[in-house]
């Protein structure tokens, strides 16, 4: 606590918030966040590092009719800098960037306003965006955008993502050449001569530490020496793409902090926001809040410091939608509206009366195809998970037409209402009983698996002993180990798995993933074929 209120201290070249807890600084116009002090620290952020590279939104954008899932990087720089408010309770200030047609092909077709918000007696600080594409401008692509924050690689050695996903972390020294042995992709490195002598032999990779949407709520590091965390809370996935089993990314070596609002990790060119020429398209990418902490006096576990960050993030997800938000575009509680219901499954080869949904996963995304919200990424999504008995209650959700969808474990299918749903501000639709009827042509005779969206049920395979991340070692997680995929054709050289049923177990006789198998017949042939178009035959 701080007896001073909200202070801006607007500079010539920067500007400062100081609320008596920390102090932020950004650079004015750009709106990059140079230096964040707190708790005797001078500054958090990589002091090493151009004052450009600490803490920035960042997109990737491509041109109209581009494939994959790549493009030109943009670290988004502001063109002027404004005050939206300022008093002793809350100091919120915008960094725009404006696009003319000027600017077509140097830059993403958007206006960008990045806000900052500081609160009094707040051990930390907001910021969301607004991007806006009109009509008018030229389509283009827009496979992610995000923000990062790169701490001090001096302070911050301690990672956690979850309570069974936290260790001490290499360094970025670590993963570069002589260091580290680059392996089938540029994001994993094997570390063959790390300066701490404990991670040798060890595989980094930040993919190893992405998580669903549904299960990204916090994440972040610890310093030791003196203790303090520094966490990234995402109290809402409504601003998310692909609904809350699409994966992200969270933290990683460096030190490293994401929040990813769009990314194509793990989904490919489905998930790349596609603008198509006179689609007009306006988004509000979070809040997401900053939050540091450190130890009080009687404590001296500094692990404590990621149980109070969980807290904090059941009081962010308490307090959403926040009503602190100045821009029209972040519509508070009042102007949501609310809908309820029960979910039940009709299913008369399992039971003659209706069977309650639960556990089932309900939501509301914009109109489309069954599934469709796996793959959506332009709109916003609100989730919820059933009770026992199937009802559900979906609140605080922007105005605008959606499906309702859903899943329920144990049953195969995606569901999806036929009718669309409007949202209008205040409202509180009750659907009453909502009836899902699972594909089926008959009884079940057999099935592999439980239909869960998980292959947690079947084989994983321990890791080659020459690629191992400790942390995922006898873990429910160890699907996460790399190279599990070059497993499969270790243990079954010579032919595919065959599953018989009534016998097989598919614990034990099923492998987690699909993979491809390596033949050298083909690569033989790939040589030969190789060396006749280089030799102009």
């Amino acid at each position: 606590m701080s007896n001073q209120g909200v202070q801006l201290h607007i500079q010539e070249r920067h500007v400062v918030m100081d609320n008596g807890i920390l102090q932020v600084t950004l650079s004015k116009p750009e709106g990059i966040v140079t230096g964040i002090q707190y708790n005797g620290i001078s500054n958090l952020l990589e002091v090493l590092n151009d004052e450009s590279n600490r803490g920035y939104w960042d997109l990737v954008w491509s041109k109209e009719g581009s494939t994959g899932t790549t493009g030109t990087s943009d670290a988004i720089k502001g063109e002027s800098f404004g005050v939206v408010v300022e008093n002793e309770e809350q100091v919120e200030i915008s960094f725009t960037r404006m696009w003319d047609p000027s600017l077509e092909g140097k830059l993403a077709p958007l206006n960008i306003d990045k806000r900052f918000i500081m609160l009094r007696n707040s051990s930390g600080f907001y910021s969301y965006a607004i991007y806006e594409h009109f009509k008018e401008w030229p389509a283009f692509n827009l496979p992610q955008t995000r923000i990062v924050f790169k701490l001090r690689k001096d302070k911050f050695h301690y990672m956690a993502v979850a309570d069974n996903r936290q260790r001490c972390m290499p360094l970025p020294e670590d993963r570069l050449p002589k260091r580290g042995e680059p392996l089938a992709y540029p994001e994993a490195v094997l570390l063959v001569n790390p300066v701490e002598a404990e991670f040798k032999g060890e595989v980094d990779d930040k993919y190893q530490y992405s998580c669903e949407n549904k299960d990204l709520q916090v994440h972040g590091w610890i310093c030791f020496n003196p203790p303090v965390g520094f966490w990234q809370i995402t109290p809402s996935n409504e601003f998310r793409s692909g609904g809350p089993l699409k994966q992200n990314l969270s933290s990683h070596v460096g030190p490293i902090s994401l929040a990813m609002f769009l990314s194509a990790h793990y989904s490919g060119e489905d998930m790349v926001l596609k603008l198509k020429p006179g689609e007009p398209w306006k988004k509000v990418f979070g809040p997401v809040f900053i939050y540091l902490n450190t130890l009080l006096d009687d404590q001296n576990e500094p692990r404590w410091l990621w149980e109070d960050a969980k807290k904090q993030m059941l009081i962010e997800v308490q307090n959403w939608p926040y009503s602190f938000p100045a821009s029209e575009d972040f519509p508070s509680s009042e102007q949501r509206g609310c809908v309820n219901g029960r979910l039940q499954v009709q299913d008369r080869f399992i039971s003659d009366y209706c069977i309650p949904g639960n556990g089932a996963y309900v939501g509301l995304a914009p109109p489309g195809d069954i599934g469709s919200w796996q793959r959506e990424c332009k709109g916003y999504q609100f989730w919820t998970k059933a009770d026992p008995e199937g009802y559900f209650s979906i609140n605080d959700m922007r105005t605008g037409d959606y499906n309702l969808y859903a899943w329920i474990p144990g049953f195969i299918g995606d569901y999806r209402n036929d009718e669309v749903i409007t949202i209008t501000p205040g409202c509180d639709l009750d659907l009453g009983d909502v009836i899902y009827k699972p594909p089926r042509d008959g009884p079940t005779l057999w099935e592999i698996g439980i239909p869960n969206r998980s292959a947690a049920e079947f084989y994983v395979p321990d890791p080659d002993p020459k690629y191992i991340n400790e942390l995922y070692v006898n873990h429910p997680d160890r699907f996460r180990q790399y190279g599990l995929w070059e497993r499969y054709a270790d243990l079954y050289p010579d032919e595919d798995l065959v599953y018989t049923v009534g016998t097989s177990d598919y614990a034990k006789d099923w492998f987690f993933a699909q993979v491809t198998r390596f033949d050298s017949s083909y690569m033989f042939f790939f040589i030969r074929l190789t060396d006749k178009f280089l030799r102009g035959k």
